[in-house]
């Protein structure tokens, strides 16, 4: 048993060792994309609640010059609409391109390429026009809203959140 072991352990290690990155090369891979086989860009959870966040118009963003002058961006309070620009901007899409009947979205935040897209989930307590309870959310980028993953009783969230 122990020599089957060995070998297992060697052949994962020699897995490992041949497709690995490395400082002179990238990892060894197929040659080519499997475009029939992607995996589904955007993951969504079925039977979840989706809260949908509205889009704005308005851009709160403070002038540039003002990131580097302490005291001048006053903070902004945590609601829906705080929520909803947070997550357009830091992990939205940006845009929707298209070529010869194929079509995909470009983040605000993108995966450099991998088939596996940047997920964001929220955990949050309550929040006025999100929930009257405090959950945990995941960020549908697709739809541009928060789908709920579950909810927390008053006692839970406390506990959760007494050290914060």
């Amino acid at each position: 048993m122990h020599t089957n072991h060995n070998q297992a352990v060697d052949a994962v290690m020699d897995y490992h060792a041949r497709t690995k990155h490395a400082f002179h090369r990238y990892a060894r891979g197929p040659g080519y994309l499997d475009w029939a086989s992607q995996p589904d860009p955007f993951r969504r959870y079925d039977g979840a609640p989706l809260h949908l966040f509205p889009f704005s118009n308005e851009d709160a963003s403070p002038p540039y010059a003002a990131l580097y002058a302490p005291g001048t961006v006053p903070p902004r309070t945590l609601d829906h609409p705080a929520m909803a620009e947070f997550f357009a901007c830091a992990l939205g899409l940006s845009a929707w391109k298209e070529f010869e009947g194929a079509r995909w979205a470009l983040r605000c935040n993108p995966s450099s390429g991998n088939l596996h897209p940047v997920e964001a989930y929220l955990l949050a307590g309550p929040l006025p026009g999100l929930s009257a309870q405090a959950g945990l959310y995941h960020y549908a980028p697709e739809e541009h809203g928060l789908e709920t993953r579950t909810q927390y009783a008053r006692a839970t969230w406390e506990a959760l959140s007494k050290d914060f």
